[in-house]
């Protein structure tokens, strides 16, 4: 594993090393000017306050691609367009081990709606939210890579 982002090293690990890995769709949803959709984690949550792409877990026989739809639908109310799979990122985070499943998501129909009460930021680079969530710097990072400019690191 070793190109695991491990978040909060300093924590002890739920479940020990043989835990089992949590797959997870995550949504990118990109705005013709390059805007990308933030939303903070929800009250009650591990990382409450902490801003992410939106997304969630995959359901028993689901698809990437199946969850993500469902996801926000339930979390956005919003139905969206093609899915293109774009990056897989390992996460060891102290209550859990994902491995998230970025998708860029260019289309959608309806009005965002805050479903489970969080907040929502349409963000470009640099990010004016904080704190972001561990299993999202890297998505930051590609993004730059791929606009061709060097994102801020944060440690």
């Amino acid at each position: 594993m070793s190109n695991t982002l491990v978040a909060d090293g300093q924590q002890a690990r739920e479940g020990g090393a043989d835990r089992p890995v949590t797959e997870v769709a995550v949504g990118v949803l990109l705005q013709k000017d390059g805007a990308f959709l933030l939303t903070s984690r929800p009250a009650g949550k591990v990382y409450e306050g902490y801003w992410e792409f939106p997304g969630g877990k995959l359901e028993a026989g689901e698809t990437v691609e199946q969850a993500l739809r469902r996801e926000l639908q339930e979390e956005l109310g919003i139905t969206i367009g093609p899915v293109e799979l774009w990056k897989i990122q390992m996460v060891d985070y102290p209550h859990a081990l994902v491995r998230l499943h970025f998708c860029k998501v260019r289309q959608w129909k309806g009005e965002l709606q805050m479903r489970e009460a969080q907040s929502f930021a349409w963000q470009q680079l640099p990010v004016a939210v904080v704190p972001v969530l561990p299993g999202t710097v890297p998505v930051l990072a590609w993004l730059a890579d791929e606009r061709g400019f060097q994102a801020a690191t944060h440690s």
